[in-house]
């Protein structure tokens, strides 16, 4: 299939809200504007989401303004025990108010709340601060960590995707394979971030969605023979036909992907048994071992949120622009389908 790749900087949206080009970039050459959107403050979605792994143990930090509510999560993931904590406070109508940044190059995102706080840092020059703390966070007590991201990669995922709605959009970056150092402290552990081999990703969300929508996103940031590698793949939701977003991340470059389809057991029922991964170029064929399903269910009926993210091993050959084949062997990552009404 042919991509539009953007490769000048302006504005994201046109005069009536709409992306003005579709399609992806490597760098973040779009500029995203609050105040050139057309819809009501309550539509608006906007969320800074870090992941950060070592195929061992994982911590998962999310500040989210999605309008009507805000929303501000924690996971803590033993991915060789098997368990999982998340807990995720929410607010009611910010309508903007936690004032995430209208950049992911520079600035700083904060929240607060009861026994709670969630602070990345982000001075624009090359390294990225995430602080969280929270009190009631499980069984076992508070939550405590600080963890420093750095050496982010030259080329990332960013793609500008409409809907077949007037003033909807999604706006996206990803940056992977960032390298990570730190620690989270609960329960009289510490579990500690080595950047030798411990990376983050950046989920760096800003859009208008259309009421109903489900999507399917698979995410990994390690490394293969020494090099930093990892992918970034979705689909399911809005007007792709510009631009798919998967892409490969290899030594700080990206290489584009066209359509990968996740083949899930079970009628897409069946999180925990073997997945597939297969693309129509043949550039990405993996197999998928699941290891730990982090799955909630919110339904309000108007509103609801069934969310499967499943971290697991990929094993299997990816090949990059020039053809050079990578081969991974129980490459730790996530896969996930989340179906959404808000």
């Amino acid at each position: 299939m042919m991509q539009h790749e953007i490769t000048q900087s302006r504005p994201l949206l046109d005069a009536e809200g709409n992306i003005a080009e579709p399609g992806f970039a490597k760098r973040l050459l779009p500029v995203y504007r609050r105040a050139d959107i057309k819809a009501p403050a309550a539509r608006i979605k906007e969320w800074d989401y870090y992941l950060i792994s070592n195929g061992r143990f994982a911590l998962a930090l999310t500040v989210d303004d999605n309008g009507y509510m805000s929303l501000d999560s924690v996971s803590l993931l033993d991915l060789e025990e098997g368990w999982e904590i998340t807990k995720s406070p929410m607010g009611l109508m910010p309508l903007g108010r936690v004032g995430l940044p209208e950049t992911s190059a520079r600035g700083d995102t904060s929240h607060e709340g009861r026994g709670r706080s969630l602070y990345f840092r982000n001075d624009g020059l090359g390294e990225r601060v995430l602080t969280v703390s929270m009190d009631d966070f499980g069984p076992l007590g508070a939550i405590v960590g600080r963890v420093k991201l750095f050496d982010e990669p030259e080329e990332s995922m960013v793609i500008c995707t409409p809907f077949d709605k007037p003033g909807h959009f999604y706006f996206n970056q990803k940056i992977n394979c960032m390298r990570a150092k730190g620690s989270v402290r609960y329960g009289g552990r510490t579990y500690r971030f080595d950047p030798a081999d411990s990376f983050a990703v950046l989920d760096w969300g800003r859009g208008v969605w259309t009421y109903h929508n489900t999507w399917y996103w698979s995410s990994a940031s390690f490394q293969a023979g020494g090099v930093p590698f990892g992918w970034n793949l979705g689909y399911g939701f809005g007007d792709t036909s510009a631009a798919t977003e998967n892409m490969l991340f290899y030594g700080g470059k990206a290489h584009k992907l066209g359509n990968v389809k996740f083949v899930i057991p079970g009628g897409e029922r069946d999180f925990m048994s073997p997945w597939k991964f297969t693309s129509d170029d043949g550039r990405f064929e993996m197999d998928f071992m699941p290891v730990l399903d982090r799955k909630s269910c919110t339904d309000a009926k108007i509103i609801k949120s069934d969310q499967h993210q499943v971290f697991g091993r990929f094993t299997g050959r990816a090949v990059l622009d020039d053809g050079t084949p990578v081969d991974v062997k129980d490459f730790p990552g996530f896969a996930e389908k989340v179906e959404n009404k808000w």
